[in-house]
């Protein structure tokens, strides 16, 4: 216990004395990080797009059109204002680094995905160009998807966004408790083994 006590020592006194050297977040809100919160937007809207867009070919039933059409606008919109955090992020990973090069792919990949859905939208006023527009947007989520697992890797393999203090039993995000010194970044797993050996 005598490592959780130091933890929390020091978790106390970052605001005034500690360096943010590790993985997490540079832009929060709550606690948590506001790329990660954000990107579920687009996603969601661009699935509905598409979805949209698929019934629309089965059933014909024409309110479909301008509902897939608002949902590329909205997914447009929210895209765009979740990218800048994302390269916050992006630009506090280490140089040199697999997680830098997986971020580039993340982002590069996203460019690719805003396009097509971006053209898919722009062809929307042409009902002739319905059918290209549908499949741009089916290969702009193919794309989301791939982009959407480099994404996870950069969280789940790299910890890119991942709080220091991360454990079974970590602080809240809204607690006082913010982060470990430079010299304690593995806080939280050594807490899980401190706590796995007794």
């Amino acid at each position: 216990m005598a490592l959780a006590a130091r933890g929390l020592r020091c978790g106390l006194r970052w605001h005034a004395d500690c360096s943010r050297t590790g993985m997490e977040s540079r832009a929060q809100f709550l606690g948590h990080p506001v790329h990660q919160i954000l990107v579920e937007l687009p996603v969601g809207a661009f699935v509905f797009a598409v979805t949209c867009d698929t019934l629309h070919s089965v059933t014909g039933k024409r309110a479909l059109v301008p509902a897939a059409r608002l949902a590329l606008d909205f997914g447009l919109v929210t895209a765009t204002a979740a990218a800048p955090f994302g390269l916050v992020d992006w630009l506090a990973i280490r140089p040199g680094t697999r997680a830098k090069r997986v971020g580039l792919a993340h982002a590069l990949g996203n460019l690719v995905m805003l396009g097509l859905f971006a053209s898919a939208r722009a062809l929307r006023g042409n009902r002739r160009a319905l059918g290209s527009a549908k499949w741009l947007a089916a290969s702009g989520l193919g794309v989301a998807g791939v982009t959407a697992w480099l994404g996870g890797e950069l969280i789940n393999r790299h910890g890119v966004g991942v709080h220091d203090l991360v454990g079974e039993d970590a602080p809240s995000s809204l607690s006082q408790q913010k982060r470990a010194t430079s010299g304690t970044q593995d806080l939280g797993k050594a807490l899980i083994r401190e706590r796995n050996a007794s």
